[in-house]
């Protein structure tokens, strides 16, 4: 779609220079660009939410999680 922006002297030329830089065009580094920005905006409003997964299982008599000391002492231990 054509459209008319008004954009700041010196974004336009860092597109510009990117885009030559990349051998692409001024207005796919200006997708790009507004396309990263939306999604980032997206993610930051908690609208494309990352699942994670999660497991069933138990901890190892003695092992304290609300020992850090402890804690970071077992793994070094163990690695």
């Amino acid at each position: 779609m054509r459209t008319t922006v008004t954009i700041d002297d010196a974004l336009l030329a860092r597109a510009k220079r990117i885009a030559a830089e990349t051998g692409r065009s001024l207005s796919a580094v200006i997708d790009d660009a507004l396309q990263e920005s939306l999604n980032r905006r997206e993610d930051a409003d908690g609208s494309a939410a990352v699942v994670l997964p999660s497991f069933e299982g138990r901890l190892l008599p003695g092992i304290d999680l609300d020992n850090s000391v402890a804690l970071r002492d077992l793994m070094d231990d163990l690695g």
